[in-house]
């Protein structure tokens, strides 16, 4: 029973992980109805930020993280700006190409500025908190607690606030929303600096927790749309259930098999899941 509960901890960091990265893509699928390939490796320009200027700026980790956020923010508008606005009325296929595309060059970028070898973010969390013979590292603590923060206040943001309100409107039915005054051309710049920057976070929560290289990005993007399909395209408590189902059930696999059946076992929980309720845990029918 210890094991079964140091390996739910485990998933429950990289669950949160996946949370964060599967709420950024949600925001802007169910909006735009674009699949955003390059939001994993958006993530990791993040995360290669925050060491960058840790260890070449000399700033400690709350200022680095801090102006990563802000870059992220600006990248983000950007983003919708330059790369998805001009095909916005067109069809699918060119935002699908278009995503393609920006997938290959924010990787290159990454690989320019901040060369192809493998980086940590430098943390001083180093104490285990050993809790009934469950030991805890600090730095996972706090990514679990950082994601259900952030997940809180993304719910709180969508739920509560008029802008919230705006970005459900448009995604529940765009005509409908401009008939009531909402302004359909900045709500999808808010949407992609907001999904900017939770991919920084979770960016950086992967350089803290293993490491960054070149090409993680885009399996972290996979993981993405996994919990999207697995907790139902559009939904964010979906988005919170699908990640912690499959973070959970990849570090069972990995603790009580291999390392190497982790992402196979995984994927076969959400095909089977999609078997029985092919709209996923928390989708409409």
């Amino acid at each position: 029973m210890i094991e079964i509960l140091q390996q739910i901890i485990n998933g429950m960091a990289i669950g949160g992980v996946y949370v964060l990265i599967a709420l950024g893509l949600t925001t802007v699928f169910g909006i735009l109805g674009i699949a955003h390939f390059a939001h994993g490796s958006v993530s990791m320009f993040g995360g290669y930020l925050t060491f960058f200027l840790m260890t070449s700026q000399g700033l400690p980790l709350a200022v680095a993280i801090l102006v990563a956020l802000a870059t992220g923010f600006v990248l983000g508008l950007l983003i919708e700006l330059l790369a998805y606005r001009p095909v916005r009325s067109a069809s699918h296929i060119n935002a699908f190409i278009v995503a393609l595309g920006l997938t290959m060059m924010v990787e290159g970028l990454n690989l320019e500025f901040f060369g192809h070898e493998q980086v940590v973010i430098p943390t001083d969390f180093n104490r285990v908190f050993d809790i009934g013979g469950v030991t805890i590292p600090e730095l996972r603590l706090y990514v679990i607690l950082a994601a259900a923060l952030l997940i809180a206040t993304m719910t709180i943001f969508v739920e509560k606030t008029k802008t919230g309100q705006a970005i459900r409107a448009v995604a529940e039915n765009r005509d409908a929303a401009i008939l009531m005054g909402v302004n359909v051309n900045t709500i999808p710049l808010v949407v992609f600096a907001i999904s900017t920057m939770l991919g920084v976070c979770a960016g950086i929560m992967v350089g803290a927790l293993f490491a960054i290289a070149p090409g993680i990005g885009e399996g972290l993007v996979i993981k993405g749309f996994a919990v999207l399909i697995l907790g139902g395209l559009g939904s964010i408590p979906g988005a919170v259930i699908g990640g912690l189902v499959l973070g959970i059930t990849e570090a069972l696999a990995a603790g009580f098999l291999s390392s190497a059946y982790k992402d196979v076992i995984a994927f076969v929980v959400m095909i089977t899941v999609l078997l029985v309720r092919p709209q996923g845990l928390m989708g409409k029918a």
